[in-house]
Order: C-alpha cells, then sequence, then structure tokens
C-alpha cells in the first residue's frame, strides 16, 4: 500500500473448501468503495465454504472497512459457511462489535388473522371503556366546579366567558338558521310529496313541529356546536398544551379546569338553547315556505302548529341541549388537554372531539328518549 490512502485486497483459494482474503493499507470510504465488488464477487463465486480475512496489515478502518468485513460475513452465512477475521487491531475490533449481528433473532411471528382480529376487538374495547371513564370523571369535575362557580359567581372569568359566547354563540347563527331553514323545507317537501297520496298535505305542519322541538332542532343544533366549536375548544387548548402553556399555569398555582374549561363550558351551555330556537323558526319558515307553496293558507299552517305541538315538546327539546352544550364543552377541552407532541396532535385532538361529541349526543337523546317515555312527555 502506498501513502496515498489506497487499500490492498488479494484473494487466494487454499483448496476446494477454504479461501483467504488479504486485506492491508487504509479502509476508509473512497478505499472500500475500490474494493468492495472485487472482493464479495471473488468471494460468491468462489464457493468456499471455510474462509479467513486476514486483516493485520490494515492500518486504518472505519464504517465503511467494517460494512465491507460485516458484508463477507452476510455472504458467507447466506451459504451456511463460516468466515473469521484474524489480525484485526483492537481499536477496530470495538468497532466491529458495534456492527455484529449474530447476537440478533428474528422478532417473533405475529399472531394470525384470527387472533389479531380479536386482538384488535380487545384493544378498542379496553380504550373505549378508558376512554368513558376519562370523560365521566372530567365532566363531574366541571360540574363540581360549575357548582362552586354557581355560589360564587365572581370566580369565573366572565369576560373570556362572554368573547367565548360570542364566537361559539352569535357568530353561529347564520348556519344555525340556514340549515334549520333548508332541514325544515326538505322535511316539509318529503313529506308532503307522500301525504299529498292521501290528501293530507295540512298534516305536514303537524309532522315538522313535532320533529323539528323534540328531535332534530337541539340535535342539529348540537352538531352544529360540536363540528364548529367543540373542534375549536380542542385546538385551542390542545395548542396551549404543546406550547407548554398549560403547565406554565399549573406552575403559576391556577387551576387550568377553572381557568381554561369552565369559561368555554358556560359559554357553550348558555349558546346552545338560543341557537336552537333559532334552528326551530327557521325550520318553521321553511315548511311554511312549502305549505304556501301548495296552496295551504299560513293560518291554517299556525292553527295546525298550535294544535300539534305543546310547551312540554318546545321547552322538553330545550332541556336536551343544556346537556348536550356541557357534553360538547367537557369533551372539547379534555380532548385538548390529552393532546400528546408531534405535527399532527393538534388536529388528531380537534378530529377526536368531534367524533367523541357527536357520538356522546346521539347516546345522551337516546337515555332521553327513555326518561321522556317513561315520564310520559
Amino acid at each position: 500500500m502506498d501513502d496515498e490512502g489506497k487499500a490492498s485486497f488479494d484473494f487466494r483459494l487454499e483448496g476446494d473448501a477454504a479461501a483467504r482474503l488479504v486485506l492491508g493499507g487504509r479502509l476508509d470510504r473512497n478505499a472500500v468503495a475500490a474494493i468492495w465488488p472485487e472482493a464479495t464477487s471473488k468471494l460468491r463465486r468462489s464457493r468456499v465454504q471455510q474462509a479467513v480475512v486476514q486483516a493485520g496489515d490494515v492500518t486504518y478502518c472505519d464504517g465503511a472497512g467494517i460494512a465491507l468485513l460485516v458484508e463477507l460475513k452476510r455472504i458467507q452465512a447466506a451459504r451456511g459457511g463460516h468466515i473469521q477475521v484474524e489480525g484485526l487491531a483492537d481499536r477496530f475490533g470495538q468497532l466491529m462489535t458495534l456492527f455484529e449481528t449474530d447476537h440478533l433473532t428474528k422478532p417473533p411471528k405475529g399472531p394470525g388473522l384470527a387472533n389479531r382480529f380479536v386482538h384488535d376487538v380487545g384493544r378498542q374495547a379496553i380504550e373505549a371503556a378508558r376512554s368513558c371513564v376519562e370523560l365521566t370523571s372530567f365532566v363531574g369535575e366541571i360540574v363540581a366546579k360549575l357548582l362552586k362557580t354557581a355560589l360564587r359567581p365572581h370566580s369565573l372569568r366572565w369576560r373570556d366567558t362572554f368573547v367565548i359566547a360570542e364566537k361559539a354563540g352569535a357568530n353561529a347563527v347564520a348556519i344555525t338558521a340556514l340549515l334549520g331553514f333548508l332541514i325544515g323545507l326538505i322535511l316539509a317537501f318529503q313529506s308532503a310529496v307522500a301525504m299529498r297520496k292521501f290528501g293530507a298535505e295540512v298534516f305536514v305542519a303537524d309532522l315538522v313541529v313535532i320533529s323539528l322541538f323534540r328531535e332534530l332542532g337541539p340535535l342539529i343544533t348540537a352538531f352544529i356546536l360540536a363540528s364548529r366549536s367543540g373542534s375549536a375548544f380542542a385546538a385551542e387548548l390542545g395548542t396551549m398544551k404543546v406550547n407548554e402553556e398549560v403547565d406554565a399555569l399549573v406552575t403559576m398555582g391556577l387551576d387550568p379546569v377553572s381557568f381554561l374549561v369552565l369559561p368555554r363550558t358556560v359559554a357553550a351551555i348558555c349558546a346552545i338553547p338560543l341557537l336552537t330556537v333559532f334552528n326551530e323558526f327557521f325550520g318553521l319558515v321553511g315548511c311554511a315556505l312549502v305549505l304556501r307553496w301548495m296552496d295551504i293558507p299560513l293560518a291554517t299552517f299556525f292553527e295546525r302548529i298550535k294544535e300539534a305541538a305543546t310547551l312540554t315538546d318546545f321547552f322538553g327539546g330545550l332541556v336536551k341541549t343544556f346537556v348536550f352544550g356541557a357534553l360538547i364543552a367537557g369533551i372539547g377541552c379534555l380532548r385538548g388537554l390529552q393532546t400528546r407532541t408531534g405535527p399532527s396532535a393538534v388536529g388528531d385532538s380537534a378530529t377526536r372531539a368531534v367524533v367523541s361529541g357527536i357520538v356522546a349526543i346521539v347516546v345522551a337523546d337516546g337515555v332521553f328518549a327513555v326518561v321522556y317515555y317513561f315520564l310520559g312527555i
């Protein structure tokens, strides 16, 4: 080997089943790149079972040289042979141990399709149960602190509550009214087409007003609030969690639930009944337009509304909205506080808030339906 950093390589056959590879010089990146193809190809073509790498003349060896030695070992192991490295300096041998793969084992074979399915179902069930426990505990904590706030109203951050109520309530009036109008319009039109066969178009008003007051009005408004404000709550608190602002509040002795969650919960609970009223009103406007198009007088429409719906129907639907608002705000804030680190963490929290909120709303509506049935409402 000369002083320019070149590596020397020699391959010698020692009988039909053995070979010796003599390496020398400086085994750095450039030198190894020059001898790599020849060394590996000669070893493959030799088909020998026993090989020795004589590395006593190696003056320098970095990761590239070690990679060459590991590759030679891999070639021999692939065909059931054996290769031994002799004479390698101790300082290079220590580097060699970092690249050794003999101690590695294959990962255990994964479960079959049926076992994997059972495992996934069990894991999802455990996660769902854990999520329900966390949600129940968090909502219970919010309710307890709301009761304390009712006894000490001055402890609530009212300025922030009004700002959040404006964003969640006043700014959502347009979309709530539009959806209510379209739902009333579509529901009245579809019902009228079916009832016209029996000459009962006038009873479309009965169907629409009961549906809006008891179910569709509160549900549609809750879905809007969950999609619009629940995700916003999760994103806001999630961003604060990622930026360690929540930890800063704890360090300063401030309770994140009282400081961040209660204003959003109070704003949502107060805003959603008003939004529901707007939704139901514009739904009735849409129904009235359809019936007027079918030459049914407005006086008849108003009379059917008074006959079909009662204050029990109206307030029975509004009672649901208070629970829906608490669930939406609680779940949105919980998902925000559960945000982890990562570029997609905030988006994942917002998505989970919307999905969990909608599921909780439907479950709560089912509970209300059973309770109202036994109460005769």
